[in-house]
Formats: C-alpha cells, structure tokens, sequence
C-alpha cells in the first residue's frame, strides 16, 4: 500500500488545497502545508524502494488489460528522483510566489502533478502508463497556464498540443504492441512474441520508431521539440525548473520502458530503427546547442539548452549499450541537479532585479553573488568539467558510445558531444564572466546588493552542493543504477 500511499497522498493534499478554507486563506498554513506533503511524498517513495520489487493490480478494464502498479528498480529509482527534485523546486516556490496571484491553485496543481508523475514511474504496463502519462500532462499545463497573460495561454496550448501528439503516437505503437506481446506487464529485457506476430517485422519497425518519437516529445527529442523554448520563459521559474529537470525525464521514463522492457534491446540492436533514432538525437543535441547560443532572452536559453541536454541521456540509451546506458542514468540525476539550479537561479535575478536577458546581465554577479557562484558551478557542471557529476556522466556516455559497435555512429556521437559541450561553455559562461568582471565603464557606485532570500538560496545551493560531492563520490549512485542496467542488458 505504501505505493499507492505514494502517488495518491500528494494527489489528495493538492485536491485539500483547492477546498479546505484553512488552507485556502492563511498562507502560513498553505505553506506548511504543502511542504509536510511533498516530504511524505519523499519518505513514501524511499519507504516502498525499502520493500523491493512488488506488484498491485488496480482493476482491468478487460481481462486483458489490467491496471497494473510495479514497484521494480526502475520505478523506484524514477519514483525517488522525481519526489526529491519536485521537492526542492516546491520549498523555492513558497518564496518565489509569495506575492503571486493564485497561488492556491499554483501548489494544488503542482501536488497533483507530483503524485501523477510517481503514479506514472509505478505504472506496470503499457495502458496504465499512457493513462498517467496523459494525467501528468493535463495537470502541469496549468502550471504553465498560471499567470493567464495571453502568452501563458498561447504557451500552455503549444505545451498540451505537443504532448497530446507524442502521446496519440505513443498510444498508436501500445495498440499494436500489447496485441503482441506474450504478456501485459512489464518485463525486463522485453515482452513481445517475435515468432507469432500478427504484422511484418518492418512495420513493427515503424511502428516502434512513431512510439519512441511520440514520448520523445516530452523529453525535447526533435522535431517534437518546440513546446519546450516556448513554455519555460512564459512559466513561473520553479516551475520551469520542474519542467526541464523533472518533467522532461518522464518521456525518457516511457522511452526506457518501451525500449527495454517491451521491445527488448537485441531486437532493435543494428537496425535501421536504432541508426535513426541515434541520428535525430545527435541533431537534437547539436540543434539545441545552437539555438541556446543564439538567444539573448535567459530563459529560453536554459529551454534550449534542456533541449540539447536531455537529448544527451536519449543518445546514451539508443546506443544499446551497458556503458552508454550507465551514463544516460547518471545523466537523468546531474541534468536534473544542474538545469534546477539554473532555473531557479535565472528565477533568482528575474525575481530581484526584473532582467530577462543575458544582455542585460552585467556586474550580476555584484549584486547576486550566491546566486551567481551556484550558477557557475551548474554550468561547469553541464559543460562537463571534473570534478563535477556532469563529466561523470558524459563520459560513460563517450565510452559507451565508442565502444556500441554503431559503426561511423560511434565515432560521431562522441563528436557531437564534445562540440555541444563547447558550446555550452559559450553560452552559459560569458553570464558569469561579465557577471563577476563587467570591466570599465560599471557604475560601483550604484551597486546595490539583492541576493534572494534564505527559500529561495538553500535549493540553489543544496543542487549545487550534490553537482560536486555525487561527482567526486559517485559509488552509492552508481550500485544503484547498475542494478538496473544489469537487468537490462
């Protein structure tokens, strides 16, 4: 019961926010409220990982569909990781939103969020995951939607668009994909019965890619990319922050899920399927990379960046390989880590001093020198530099790359990588360069300290604290993830 403790605690605390007058009218109250909620939602799913591999069916729709949820490694870890960072962009937001307009709805939401986002790392087949992945998608457009200016509204429909397409496509491939397999629930190494299939091994090829393309577009993967550089500048900053370190990891979650534990690695190992699905991640990440570079506007160069950067963990897991594998996981924990802290950094300076753009940026590092130095070492962190957990995990991804047996691919990706990885040096350090040294000219005089409060400065330094220390004492990390790749592989 404890994982159904788990994803339906928070649920039910966000529904209270929206209907106990307590709640609704004393802030204080709210706020303790909210934060004693997304702690349980922490302890419960550290509490059900404690139990090990456990199985519930909720009802069945037919006798063949069940409604399954599966506590294995893999929900547990994704389970874990989505309550810790949902967590910490949740405490920011109390002093973020302080003088917000409908905050009550803002913290219902993302508690309804939180709980559909661990419901979908425990859905145990491929009907129950599409339901929570649609729930989990309804229900963050309205953080997105929050400020209801005309470019939230246009902004969140682009978002919803988007998912609903990936997710139609998802839902296409787990038609054709339960009628072929031996059984509903997820099994590691793959569930589908190649010798009786009722298609063609090509048009299962096809079908496959659409599937993986469509929850792509959750992840950023192109060309169903765009909703991301559109919804995080509109978006209040932690949520932004949620968005780009948490929610995006829900399209890799069903990827990973589709890729492995229905398909299975060797039956798409060598094929043209595996050879595309590399091909438009690598464009993924040089394009990302690129349009991060070119734009001005802070926010929407951290969207970009997510674009790339995600892409990075979608790379290592297309490689079919152990080594590259290990890496995309480690990837899924340090993007998360760093994009957080740069978000809710950038949402630090919009926060207290209304500038927008990188443009306007000069001598922050002046006035914000906390906020500045975490944002520093999350952006050596996703340029890869040790002894960081970004250089960690962009070398399991290089090693594992080299060593995929992809031919010309193998080489490539490195290269792509690499040249990605300059470029978010160009884009992310100039902020801290001219942020500490704004060179002659800058008005000393009118300097005017305005770091951000004691809420909004902890997250910020805890995720940068844990971008160092898990880089240089990756072990306990590391047995983890190896569990589950082992049972991949």
């Amino acid at each position: 019961m404890l994982m159904i403790f788990t994803c339906f605690v928070p649920m039910l605390c966000g529904i209270a926010l929206f209907t106990v007058p307590a709640l609704k009218n004393e802030k204080r109250t709210r706020n303790l409220f909210t934060g004693v909620s997304m702690l349980v939602m922490v302890l419960l799913s550290v509490l059900t990982a404690l139990q090990g591999d456990q199985s519930l069916t909720l009802f069945s729709i037919t006798p063949t569909l069940p409604i399954v949820m599966q506590g294995d490694a893999l929900a547990h870890f994704f389970a874990i990781f989505f309550s810790v960072m949902w967590t910490v962009s949740g405490f920011y937001a109390f002093r973020y939103m302080d003088h917000a307009e409908h905050q009550n709805r803002y913290f219902a939401f993302y508690l309804l969020t939180g709980g559909a986002l661990c419901a979908l790392s425990y859905a145990g087949t491929m009907v129950t995951m599409y339901l929570f992945f649609e729930a989990m998608t309804l229900l963050s457009v309205a953080l997105v939607l929050h400020e209801m200016t005309r470019e939230a509204i246009a902004a969140g429909v682009k978002y919803l668009l988007y998912s609903i397409a990936g997710a139609t496509m998802g839902l296409l491939g787990i038609f054709f994909l339960t009628t072929n397999s031996m059984n509903p629930v997820f099994t590691a190494g793959g569930m589908l019965n190649m010798e009786n299939l009722t298609l063609s091994q090509n048009a299962l090829f096809i079908i496959v890619l659409i599937t993986l393309v469509g929850f792509g577009a959750k992840a950023g993967l192109y060309p169903l990319h765009a909703w991301l550089p559109t919804a995080h500048p509109i978006a209040p900053a932690p949520a932004s922050a949620a968005l780009s370190g948490v929610i995006t990891k829900a399209g890799v979650l069903c990827i990973i899920r589709i890729l492995f534990y229905v398909v299975g690695a060797d039956v798409l190992r060598g094929t043209w399927v595996q050879y595309t699905l590399i091909a438009l991640a690598m464009l993924t990440v040089f394009m990302g990379s690129m349009m991060a570079y070119r734009t001005d506007l802070l926010k929407k160069r951290l969207a970009y960046s997510t674009v790339s950067q995600v892409s990075y963990v979608l790379l290592g897991v297309f490689m079919l390989s152990t080594t590259a594998l290990t890496g995309s996981f480690l990837h899924v924990i340090f993007h998360s880590l760093i994009k957080t802290t740069l978000f809710l950094a950038a949402g630090a300076i919009i926060h207290e001093t209304g500038k927008t753009r990188v443009s306007e940026l000069r001598g922050i590092g002046k006035e914000m020198p906390v906020t500045v130095w975490c944002y520093t070492i999350a952006s050596l962190g996703l340029i890869g530099i040790p002894p960081t957990g970004g250089f960690v995990s962009k070398w399991y991804l290089a090693q594992g790359a080299l060593s995929s047996g992809t031919g010309v691919l193998e080489y490539l990706a490195p290269a792509v990588l690499l040249i990605s990885a300059l470029l978010t040096a160009a884009y992310l350090l100039p902020i801290t360069i001219r942020g500490f040294f704004p060179g002659e000219g800058y008005d000393y005089a009118s300097l005017k300290k305005c770091e951000c409060g004691k809420m909004m400065v902890v997250p910020m330094i805890l995720c940068s604290v844990l971008v160092v220390l898990l880089g240089m004492f990756p072990g306990t990390v590391m047995n983890a993830i190896g569990t589950i790749v082992s049972s991949l592989m």
